[in-house]
């Protein structure tokens, strides 16, 4: 079973920063598609981000040009989060898609793996 670490989350004005960190429990981002979520109040699940295993990456609207997704060694997952908003307050959620159809690129899937979230509160 891969288990899956955040850390990094915090409190922080408007036009901070932050990084996320997320560790796997094994050396999985040879096969496992990864992606931050994230979740506010009374609002659906979002995908904020992902990398596939061949690196490249995908961003939704309201962040792209504002965090990167990258990773590091075999096991860690990053969030860099730059010129935060009000509205990037959610939960943060690290995911693995681990299925062999996926071919390498995140999807949702039901067996995918998750982290237990950290919370990003950004005030103005």
């Amino acid at each position: 079973q891969v288990q899956l670490v955040e850390s990094g989350g915090g409190s922080v004005q408007a036009g901070g920063s932050l990084k996320l960190s997320c560790v796997a429990s094994e050396n999985i981002f040879s096969r496992c598609g990864m992606a931050w979520h994230r979740q506010a109040p009374g609002k659906d699940r979002e995908l904020a981000s992902s990398i596939s295993i061949f690196s490249t990456t995908t961003y939704a609207d309201s962040v792209k040009g504002r965090f990167t997704i990258s990773q590091h060694n075999a096991n860690t997952l990053y969030l860099q989060m730059n010129n935060l908003e009000t509205d990037d307050t959610a939960v943060y959620y690290c995911a693995a898609d681990c299925s062999p159809l996926s071919g390498g690129y995140y999807q949702s899937r039901s067996d995918n793996y998750w982290g237990q979230g950290t919370q990003v509160t950004v005030s103005s």
